[in-house]
């Protein structure tokens, strides 16, 4: 038996999320079905970290165990063959059997792409978020400084959210301004369902002026859901990085390079 590592990449948009569900329509159900078939039976998939209909991935991370034995370019062009062109394998590599995509994470990283502009941009649908009125980067920067650290983020989790409990560590939450865009970057030890496109909204009310910075700390505080800002879009969520040991030896780019992959920008 051996376990095998994949880093994955996917556009979320024509997809209900990752988790399997009884239509089919997840990346981990397409997924697994390729599998099937490249392994010639059944295979069952862990991943680094659950992703949102809508979302996007440059890094994610599965693992499996199989007794296939297969050279590392042949699971990469072997299942990417058998993929749909929203979802394609990066890298494959055979990792010891202490490793698990999820509990053996250090730390995942998403990148946020919010695009800043009075008139929609079409081509840029699906792909980023969009606030037509103007956003300060300043007043979000100072807000952005509560939030690091350990905290209880009830105030920014999910009603359906199943994780045990709501303390989580954000150990970066950093904003830039790239033209007319804004670039968010998030690495915490792991994150509560719909965590970060609640933070993005609660920062967006923070950068239109609709609250003062302050204001983030106050939420945190009131371990209140309702009291903070609504859900922001799905568009421009990308799952970019998760960090492992580095005896495990697995591809480790940085967040800069995976926002580079991004189409379009």
């Amino acid at each position: 038996m051996v376990r095998m590592a994949l880093g994955i990449s996917y556009d979320g948009a024509p997809w209900h999320g990752w988790q399997t569900q009884p239509g089919g329509r997840t990346v981990q159900d397409a997924l697994e079905a390729a599998l099937s078939q490249f392994l010639a039976g059944p295979a069952a998939t862990i991943c680094a970290g659950r992703t949102d209909t809508g979302v996007h991935a440059l890094g994610q991370v599965v693992h499996l165990d199989t007794t296939a034995q297969r050279r590392d370019e042949s699971w990469i062009r072997g299942l990417n063959a058998l993929l749909p062109s929203s979802i394609a394998v990066q890298w494959a590599q055979a990792v010891p059997d202490d490793f698990h995509a999820r509990f053996a994470a250090l730390s995942r990283t998403y990148i946020y792409v919010l695009r800043n502009a009075r008139v929609r941009a079409p081509l840029a649908h699906g792909r980023v978020g969009w606030v037509a009125r103007s956003l300060e980067l300043e007043p979000m920067a100072q807000a952005a400084a509560h939030l690091l650290g350990e905290h209880d983020f009830s105030s920014f989790r999910s009603s359906q959210c199943q994780a045990a409990s709501p303390v989580r560590t954000l150990h970066e939450l950093g904003i830039v301004r790239h033209g007319e865009y804004f670039i968010f970057t998030l690495r915490a030890n792991a994150f509560l369902h719909h965590m970060v496109r609640n933070l993005i909204g609660a920062l967006v009310y923070v950068g239109l002026g609709r609250q003062q910075p302050g204001w983030m700390r106050d939420l945190l505080a009131q371990k209140d859901r309702r009291l903070a800002a609504p859900t922001f879009a799905a568009d421009g969520l990308y799952f970019a990085q998760v960090e492992y040991p580095a005896r495990y030896g697995l591809p480790a780019g940085s967040p800069q390079e995976a926002l580079a992959r991004i189409p379009g920008w």
